[in-house]
Formats: structure tokens, sequence, C-alpha cells
């Protein structure tokens, strides 16, 4: 094969590639990403909740939602988290708009009853904690597509490392967006803005 011709050939096969990676990430990553992000939540999962009721795929319609997974020996990212949660609904009452409907679901229920949930969530305003069987929590870590493992620990204890977002769902139980860990105020309440109504 000639110099010319060779050079052509590497110069089609280049733009092939280069329309291959546009045609991915501009046209088919988006649409995996938004029909994945569409059934966030989706599972038949059902738990039990510190209000005495139950959490499944149909509490997250007629939000706004939000939906957090920890546990309550997490030593600062759950807490931080609970914080933020709070000053945000104060935020959210302060400007007349709905509360956020909050769900803390423990990715540890061998040692986070319901009770102890209670205690954990309580002081946070519209905050429920979620619990039950290890199976059903599986069942929903894997419907909200997040990420827990136990850790064992030097002691002989455990803790759990795990996902550090808060995941918001509009009044119709479709996804929007998450809020990062310790995301900046006024970012995270844009966010929150958009999702109860502008």
């Amino acid at each position: 094969m000639s110099g010319s011709k060779l050079y052509r050939w590497l110069a089609g096969a280049c733009l092939a590639l280069a329309l291959l990676a546009a045609g991915w990430f501009f046209v088919l990553q988006p649409r995996i990403e938004a029909k994945l992000a569409g059934q966030l939540g989706y599972g038949d999962y059902t738990l039990q909740t510190t209000s005495g009721g139950t959490f499944t795929r149909e509490s997250l319609r007629g939000g706004p939602t939000a939906v957090f997974f920890g546990f309550t020996h997490c030593p600062e990212v759950c807490p931080t988290t609970l914080g933020d949660i709070s000053q945000w609904q104060e935020a959210l009452a302060a400007e007349g708009r709905d509360p956020l409907d909050v769900y803390f679901v423990t990715v540890d229920p061998e040692r986070d009853t319901l009770d102890l949930m209670d205690d954990y969530t309580s002081w946070a305003p519209g905050v429920q904690g979620v619990s039950g069987p290890r199976g059903e929590i599986d069942k929903a870590i894997t419907a909200f597509r997040v990420f827990a493992t136990r850790r064992p620990l030097e002691d002989g204890g455990y803790t759990m490392d795990h996902s550090a977002f808060v995941l918001l769902f509009d009044r119709d139980g479709r996804f929007t967006q998450p809020i990062s860990y310790q995301e900046d105020t006024d970012r995270a309440l844009a966010k929150l803005r958009a999702l109860t109504g502008s």
C-alpha cells in the first residue's frame, strides 16, 4: 500500500472512530443514562418506616421526595447529611415551599432497628427512618443503584461503606438528580427549588 493510500485509509478510520465516539457520547450514552435514571427506585422492596408506614416504590409518588442511604453508626457522612437536610427544609419553609418527604434507608439493618432509626432521625424535619429485613434492604439498594458494603474493623466490629448522595424524585416518583455530599448550599437549594416548583 502506497503512502498516500495508507494516509487516506488511516484518515478514514480516524473519522469513523470519531463519528462512533460522538454517537456514543452525544446520542447513545445520554439515552441509556436517561432510561436508567427513569427506572431508579423501581423494585419490589417493602420496608417499614419510623412513622408506622411502609416504604415501597409507591412512596416516591406525591413528593417531592428525597432518599438517602446510610446507617446510625455512621461517624460523619450520615449526621452531616441529616444536618444539611434540616437546613434545606428550614430554607424551603422560609420561602413558603412544600417540605421534602425524606426517607433515610439503613444499609445496616442488623443493627438499625426502627426504634434506633427513629431516635437517630426524629430531630431532622420531614425525615423518616426506614429499615427491614436484610433481603428487602438489598432489594432497595439494587433498585436505587447505590453502593453499600460491610468493612471489618480492627477491634472485631464493622462499619459500612456506602454512597453519600441524596437522590431527588419529583411528584410522579421520577428521579431528577442527586445532591452530592456537602454540596454547596446554594447549588443544593437551587436543585430543591426546581424540584418543588420555582
